[in-house]
Formats: structure tokens, sequence, C-alpha cells
């Protein structure tokens, strides 16, 4: 069945192709037989196998019937399954073959109403940055130099939403009834584990035709239940914020109230509450109150911005980055090494490095009170390696080894954030 492509993008339901629902009502239906007399050898469940010989099937049960991915609740159904996927992928195993090749994909509402440009990573060459003049340097107070990055924090803020790109988070799903394709608009056959549907936006594809589908991923609200331990990119997307309101929240409200703070981000705030501030944001999101009427100790807010960072199933610099992190951290020519930090930030995605970028400026304007709140970017850099950045799995002393690593990689961010960024 032919898909009609229309002119200047605009959206029309898409035609459903009936062929494989069309086989699957064909497909034999299974018939019990008796057997007339009794196996010996017979197990209960019929052992893991049938028989002594493998017959080019594994049936097994553990209290429901399965072979491979698919568990059924009685024989009959794993049965009747069989002969379904038997019967289509006999009679059209050509036309499975070919039926991702003309997608109906960029046609359905979802990619249609949700299209965004392609997305390109923001972060500029490392620049040459000329040294101010020393008198200059001298001459301006922390205030200045403040108001200084307030100002080009807030004209950052005003930038245009960035469109993040995500992989589609899909997962093996029983749909009941009949449910078609929404990448080949083909019919998913079966009677359980029909396809995949992706936990964050709901999209429901063919197994196969999932490894086609681009990485355009735009969570639903309805399928994001918390916010801390939720995927960075998956909560951005879902908001459609340039980073996670937790960070913009918990930030916004420490530089309000809490930079004079002495130990600020060292000095632990109460667990209990902390618990309590990352409940609130889990049940409320962005209403979440975390004004000193309900938090009055400002080490409660850096606590769960901390606890966020550390919940990441991701961390914010990721394990994919994280070795030529820890490889650029360990270059002893100052140059280099700066050189070496750019290129792995590149390896970030972007939601990562625009959190990131916004976190190191906030980090650097804490610095700039060191007198009052005691915390350079030294101190930050303890506090912060091992919270922001956590190793793949590896030798515990490797990583032990990491720690210092991880220290020095944080403070040498907050220092050049300006230039790295």
């Amino acid at each position: 069945m032919a898909l009609t492509v229309f002119e200047n993008d605009e959206y029309k339901p898409p035609i459903w192709k009936s062929y494989l629902y069309q086989l699957q009502q064909e497909a034999p239906n299974p018939r019990r037989i008796t057997c007339t007399c009794e196996v010996e050898s017979r197990p209960k469940y019929y052992g893991r196998e049938f028989g002594t010989q493998t017959r080019n099937f594994r049936l097994y049960y553990d209290g429901k019937h399965f072979v491979g991915e698919k568990r059924f609740e009685s024989i009959h159904d794993l049965v009747t399954d069989g002969l379904i996927t038997l019967y289509i992928e006999t009679k059209a195993a050509e036309y499975i073959a070919k039926m991702t090749i003309n997608p109906i994909y960029e046609h359905i509402g979802y990619t249609t109403l949700n299209r965004e440009s392609t997305n390109t990573k923001c972060l500029p060459a490392l620049r040459d940055i000329q040294a101010e003049p020393q008198s200059a340097a001298e001459g301006a107070t922390p205030e200045e130099r403040l108001t200084s990055l307030v100002r080009r924090a807030t004209l950052k803020e005003n930038e245009r939403i960035p469109k993040y790109e995500k992989v589609h988070n899909f997962k093996v799903h029983t749909f009941r009834g009949p449910h078609w394709c929404e990448y080949c608009a083909n019919f998913m056959w079966g009677l359980i584990a029909q396809g995949v549907k992706c936990a964050d936006c709901g999209l429901n594809v063919h197994k196969q035709c999932s490894k086609m589908v681009p990485h355009d991923c735009k969570p639903d609200l309805k399928h994001v239940k918390k916010v801390y331990s939720c995927d960075l990119t998956t909560l951005v997307k879902a908001h459609n914020t340039k980073r996670p309101m937790v960070v913009d929240m918990c930030i916004r409200e420490i530089e309000n109230r809490g930079l004079m703070s002495e130990g600020l981000y060292r000095v632990s705030g109460f667990s209990d509450l902390i618990e309590d501030v990352k409940l609130a944001f889990d049940r409320d999101g962005e209403k979440a109150d975390i004004s000193v009427n309900i938090y009055e100790d400002i080490n409660i807010i850096t606590g769960a911005l901390k606890l966020y960072f550390r919940d990441l199933p991701i961390p914010l610099i990721t394990y994919d980055a994280y070795p030529k992190f820890i490889e650029a951290a360990q270059i002893p020519e100052p140059d280099e090494r700066l050189e070496s930090v750019h290129e792995a930030l590149k390896m970030l995605p972007p939601a990562h490095c625009e959190t990131l970028k916004y976190l190191m400026a906030h980090l650097k304007r804490v610095t700039l009170h060191e007198k009052d709140n005691l915390m350079n970017a030294e101190n930050l850099g303890i506090v912060f390696g091992p919270t922001l950045m956590r190793a793949p799995e590896q030798d515990p002393m490797a990583a032990l080894n990491d720690i210092r690593y991880q220290r020095l990689l944080v403070e040498m961010l907050i220092q050049n954030e300006d230039i790295l960024f």
C-alpha cells in the first residue's frame, strides 16, 4: 500500500497497512492432542526441554511458559503465538525484509508536529584571551567582577533554548488489541511482546524498525515521573528547558542568599531536610518551594544540588567522556592540558555540556567571595570532583587514584570556564 507524501509538511493521518494483519487472521489455530500413552520420563513441567534432543527450539517453565523473551500463561497461548509468527514469517518473509524501506515515520504527527532543526553543539573554539593589564585587573573589585559575570550569565539566559538530540528509550512491550508500527505502518503481529515502546515518549515500533528510528525522542511528561535519578537529557527535553530546573532553582537561591556563607558546598546540611527538597522537586517540579521561608539553612539547598548530580544515572561528565577527561588532567603542560580538556568537552551530550557550563560559571562566582566563604577553586574541586564524574567499572585502586585528577579537572574548569565554554 503506497503512502501519499503531502506538500508543505502538512500533516495527514498515515495509511496503516493491513497485509500482515490479514495474515495473522489467516494463521492456523492450535489443536490439543491428548497423548494416549504415559511417557515415563516426562517431567512435571516438561523439564528444561522436551525430550533428550534439541529440535531447533527450547521451551522452559518457571511459573510461566517461555521461549526466548516471550512468556505465556498457558501452552495454548504459546503455541498460538508460535503458529502466528511461523505463518507470517513464512508467507511474508520478503515483505518483512523490505518493510523499513519506505517508512511513514517522517510524515506521521509525532515527527511533523515536533520537527526540530538539526542540533549543533555551540562549543566555541578555544579562544586566545589576551590578559588584561595588571593594573586594571588589580583595580577591579570583587563586586565589579561579580556584576560583570552576572550580567554575562543573564544575557546567556535569554538565548534560545537549544534543541537537544535524544535517543529513544525502547523497551519490549505487549500491546493489548491490534497495533501498527509508527515507523513502517505495518501491523505488529503476535499475542505478546509484539514490538517495543519508548518509555519516554510512547513511540510504538517493531523491534527491527527501532534500529532505524532517528534520535529525536521528545519525552512526554506523563512518562517522566520524577526529577531526581532521571536521565538529564530526558528531563530537559520533557520540560523544554536548557538545564534541569533543580540546577537553575538551587543556584538562583544560593546566589541570592548564600555566597557569603562560610564553607559553602563543603558544610553538609541536615540529611532529612535535603531528602525533603528532593521529594519536593520530584512531586512539584518547578513549583517546588525552596525559599528561605521553608529552608533557612543554605547548606540544605547546596546539599540538594549535590545530591541531584550524584543521583544522575549517567554522570554530568559521562562515562564515555570520563577516560578522555582523566587523560587530559594528567598532562603536565598547562596549555596542552587546557586544549585537551576542551576537546574532551566536545564528547559530552549538549544538555550535559550546557549544564556543566552553567555550574562552572556559578562556582566561579562562588570563588569571588573566597574571603567570606573560604571556598576557592581547589576546595570546590575536592567537593565536586567525585560528584560530577564517576569512573566506569574499573579496579577500585585505579578509581581511588583518579580522585586527585577529578579534583584537578574541576578546579581547572572553574578557573578557565570563560575560556573553555
